[in-house]
C-alpha cells in the first residue's frame, strides 16, 4: 500500500514546476560536509497516531483533491523574519497544485517598529502605539500573534500588499481583522481601491473579529478607522487573517523576536484566537531564547511547554505536533563568544515532549552538526556573526531540509 501511495503521489506531482527535478522533494546539493544529511528526518519517540491522522488529511488534498489543512508554526525571531517559515510555506504550496489556498495570518510589524517579513509589504499613516511579548503596554492584551498595535489617530490607515514579489500567489475573498475598541463608535473599514468608498464589516463580538467579504479576490487592501463619536476612541489590532474558500494547505506562522515559551503563556487571548486557525499541525520552534540563561532549567522548560501544548489541545484535540530542536548557538559577553551547551538539554526535553504528546522531533541541532557547528555555518555564509541567527541562504536551506523530512515521513506512513 505504501509503494502504491508513493507512486500515486509522485504521479500527481509530475507537473509541479515549483518542486525540484526529482519531482517531489526539494533538491538539496550536499555541499557542506559539516551538515549531517543522514539525520534529516522526523523522529517519533512515542506513538505516531496523531501524525498519521494529519497525513490522512494531506492525502485528501494530494490524492483526492479535496479538503483543507491548517498548519501553525510558533517561534521567536527565526519565525518573525519569515524566511525559514515562508520557505516551508512555499514548498508545501507546491502540493496545492491548482488550489489557491489562503495566505493565513499576517501582521503589520512595521507599524510596531520591528522587522516586517520580506514577503508582504506594509505602509501606514497616523500615530500608533504597540505592545508585544517583550515590550508590553499595560492596556493592550495580546493574542495568538503575540503582538498588537493601537491607534486613536483620526488619520490612521494601513495598507498591506500580500505579494511583494511578482508571483501574485496570495489573494483573499474574506478578511478577518482581529481586534477591538472600547466603544462601538470606533471600527475599521476597508477603502475600496476603485472609487475610495468604504466597505463595512460584520462584527463578531464573541471572537473580537471584524469580517469583510469581497466579490472578487484581492491581494492588497487599505484599512482605515471610522470614528462616529465626538471623542476618538482607540482601536487595537492583534492580527489579520486573509482567507478564501479554496481547498488546500494554509501555513500560518507566528513569531516574535525574543519570545520564550513563557512569553506565549502570558498572551491573554491566545486560546480565544486559536480557533480562528484551528491547527491540524503545530510546529514548535520556541526554545532558543529560553536556553540563553546559564541557570536554564530543563524541567521548568518542559513544564512550560506542557502547559502551552495542553492549551492548544483544549482547542484542537486532534492536533499533531512537531518539535524543532534549537540550532547550535553562542553567548556573547564582553566581546567574547562562548558556546551555549543548553541546546543539548533542549534537545533532550523535546524528545521527552514528543514521547509524552505523541509528536515528532526534527532534530535541527543534530542535523546542522551539533555543538559548535554554528561557526561552520557562519564560515560557509549560512549564519550571521551573532552566531544565533542565519543568513537568508541558511534559512532557505533549513526550510528545504525540514520540508524534505516532513515529506519523507508522510510517504513512509502506513
Amino acid at each position: 500500500m505504501k509503494v502504491i501511495k508513493t507512486i500515486l503521489v509522485l504521479l500527481t506531482l509530475l507537473n509541479v514546476t515549483f518542486a525540484s527535478a526529482q519531482g517531489f522533494f526539494k533538491h538539496i546539493p550536499r555541499d557542506y560536509d559539516f551538515i549531517q544529511y543522514d539525520k534529516n528526518k522526523l523522529e517519533f519517540p512515542g506513538d505516531t497516531g496523531t501524525m498519521c491522522y494529519f497525513y490522512e488529511k494531506l492525502d485528501s488534498i494530494v490524492l483526492c483533491r479535496e479538503g483543507k489543512v491548517n498548519i501553525l508554526h510558533i517561534g521567536g525571531s527565526h519565525v518573525q523574519a519569515d524566511v525559514f517559515s515562508n520557505r516551508i510555506r512555499r514548498n508545501l504550496d507546491s502540493l496545492n497544485l491548482d488550489f489557491k489556498s489562503s495566505r493565513g495570518l499576517v501582521f503589520p510589524f512595521k507599524i510596531a517598529g520591528t522587522n516586517n517579513p520580506p514577503n508582504y509589504n506594509v505602509t501606514y499613516t497616523g500615530k500608533w502605539t504597540s505592545s508585544r511579548i517583550l515590550k508590553r503596554h499595560d492596556n493592550i492584551e495580546l493574542g495568538l500573534m503575540g503582538i498588537a498595535v493601537q491607534t486613536n489617530s483620526p488619520d490612521a490607515t494601513m495598507k498591506i500588499n500580500l505579494n511583494k514579489d511578482a508571483t501574485s500567489r496570495w489573494e483573499c475573498t474574506d478578511l478577518k481583522l482581529i481586534g477591538y475598541s472600547d466603544s462601538a463608535y470606533s471600527y475599521p473599514v476597508i477603502i475600496n481601491p476603485v472609487d475610495s468608498s468604504k466597505i463595512y464589516s460584520i462584527y463578531n463580538v464573541l471572537d473580537d473579529v471584524y469580517e469583510f467579504s469581497f466579490e472578487t479576490p484581492i491581494d492588497s487592501f487599505t484599512i482605515a478607522f471610522e470614528q462616529t463619536d465626538s471623542v476618538f476612541h482607540p482601536f487595537t489590532l492583534s492580527g489579520i487573517l486573509a482567507e478564501n474558500n479554496s481547498n488546500g494547505i494554509t501555513y500560518n506562522s507566528v513569531g516574535i523576536n525574543g519570545a520564550s515559551v513563557m512569553s506565549w503563556l502570558k498572551c491573554e487571548k491566545f486560546q480565544k484566537e486559536l480557533p480562528l486557525v484551528l491547527p491540524d499541525l503545530v510546529i514548535f520552534g520556541i526554545g532558543i531564547n529560553d536556553a540563553v540563561p546559564k541557570n536554564f532549567s530543563g524541567a521548568k522548560f518542559l513544564d512550560n511547554y506542557s502547559k502551552l501544548i495542553e492549551k492548544i489541545q483544549e482547542i484542537s484535540p486532534n492536533c499533531a505536533f512537531i518539535f524543532i530542536t534549537n540550532n547550535d548557538s553562542y553567548r556573547r559577553s564582553k566581546g567574547q563568544y562562548s558556546v551555549n551547551t543548553n541546546g543539548q538539554i533542549v534537545e533532550e526535553v523535546f524528545f521527552e515532549l514528543a514521547k509524552k504528546y505523541n509528536g515528532a522531533v526534527w532534530d535541527q541541532f543534530a542535523i546542522m552538526g551539533g555543538l559548535k557547528s554554528m561557526k561552520q555555518w557562519e564560515n560557509a555564509g549560512l549564519a550571521r556573526k551573532d552566531k544565533i541567527h542565519f543568513t537568508p541562504n541558511g534559512y532557505i536551506l533549513l526550510g528545504d531540509l525540514f520540508y524534505n523530512a516532513l515529506i519523507q515521513s508522510y510517504l513512509n506512513y502506513k
